[in-house]
């Protein structure tokens, strides 16, 4: 049976800067101040939203009303959504999928997170967590139970790659400096200071020969909204139609992720690669198509998996990849021009709605000093441990 899919245009985007946790407002005022930026970049009114998805994951149920109410109280349906570090995209996707499917036109989706210093840790002790297959399969490929359980999971995976593949630790140092350039052009970046790739594998190590405290994206407060519509609506209002979602999956994890006793696979390599086929195969386009790429590099490890996994480079091509520049401006795909998540920052419900964001302007050529120059065809990762994954792919009209 076939599906009829509408086209999905995004009508307007908004962010806030990003900051360390209790240096910013309170989620619901962050919230609201994103999704006012949306609006007004969209030209439209509340008022003509028909439905919102809000995604944060730490905070209380129905945080998405608490935070939308101060924007206006149009009786609406707020679905509120948690897919861990991939909840922004996950709204996202739902928000798509209601408006290609012609049950919608014009849809909000909101991302926000007010985040505690320190690492990521389980917030109930008293209930079976859904991270306990994924230690079990890390105590017994790398061990190391005394380090944060990210770290754990995002250095075995680097560590998984270097034995395999003899890649350097002066790889993953060299992503997180293009990082670091790249975000020096991003006004709304935490962490706009330039370092070298030196001064990466000179930093303190939070695991020695694996991982520096530079490789490690920080704790942050931030938040990011954007408004979709479908083709008519924005025929009928005037609305902007230079930005549309050529394709879009998500996935969940398979058998693979523990059966193949590989750190690459517990974090999500298969996932990300089978999302990524998906979409490649829905645009009718690949990987050698793209300009440009938001990917989900919360540590430096997992951008370097990633480039392998979305077939930006051959599996074990990634250190040449990085070597040859063809990551960054003056190579074949600049990868996060924004910064990622380990200079822009990583607001874990946000994460997917900035990822747009920085995309939407990429296309619109509106990026500023960071515009990847002639760019039509962008690509976002935004990858969840538990897991879920989702890959999109944006083009210009």
């Amino acid at each position: 049976m076939s599906r009829q899919s509408h086209p999905v245009f995004i009508a307007g985007v908004g962010m806030i800067p990003f900051a360390k946790p209790g240096a910013s407002a309170p989620y619901d005022q962050m919230g609201a101040q994103a999704a006012r930026q949306a609006l007004l970049d969209a030209g439209i009114d509340y008022a003509d939203i028909e439905q919102a998805y809000c995604g944060y994951v730490y905070g209380d149920s129905t945080s998405g009303q608490k935070a939308l109410y101060q924007v206006g109280m149009s009786g609406i349906p707020i679905v509120n959504v948690n897919n861990n570090c991939s909840t922004g995209s996950t709204a996202l996707f739902l928000a798509r999928q209601a408006i290609a499917s012609g049950a919608l036109d014009c849809v909000l989706v909101l991302g926000f997170e007010q985040m505690s210093p320190g690492a990521l840790a389980s917030v109930f002790a008293d209930r079976p967590s859904p991270f306990t297959p994924f230690d079990e399969a890390t105590d017994a490929l790398v061990g190391m139970p005394d380090l944060p359980l990210a770290l754990r999971y995002f250095g075995g995976a680097g560590l998984a790659h270097m034995d395999k593949y003899g890649t350097p630790l002066s790889a993953f140092a060299s992503i997180r400096a293009k990082a670091s350039r790249h975000a020096v052009n991003n006004p709304l970046a935490l962490f706009r200071k330039e370092v070298s790739a030196q001064d990466v594998l000179d930093a303190p190590a939070i695991w020695p020969g694996v991982m520096t405290r530079l490789m490690a994206c920080a704790p942050t407060c931030g938040a990011a909204c954007a408004v979709l519509v479908s083709d008519s609506y924005a025929k009928q209002h005037g609305l902007r139609r230079d930005v549309y979602i050529a394709a879009q999956a998500m996935t969940t994890d398979t058998p693979s992720t523990f059966d193949a006793n590989d750190m690459m696979r517990v974090v999500g390599y298969d996932m990300s690669r089978a999302a990524a086929d998906k979409v490649y195969e829905e645009a009718g386009i690949g990987p050698q198509d793209i300009d440009v790429v938001e990917l989900h590099d919360c540590f430096a490890h997992n951008e370097l998996i990633t480039y392998e996994a979305l077939g930006l480079c051959p599996e074990g091509g990634a250190d040449k990849f990085i070597e040859e520049g063809d990551n960054t401006y003056g190579g074949r795909i600049v990868t996060n021009p924004s910064g990622g998540l380990l200079s822009k920052g990583h607001p874990l419900g946000a994460t997917g709605l900035a990822q747009c964001y920085e995309l939407t302007h990429q296309l619109r050529g509106s990026a500023a000093a960071r515009q990847v120059e002639g760019a039509r065809v962008a690509l976002q990762h935004n990858l969840g441990l538990g897991g879920a994954c989702v890959v999109t792919m944006y083009r210009a009209a």
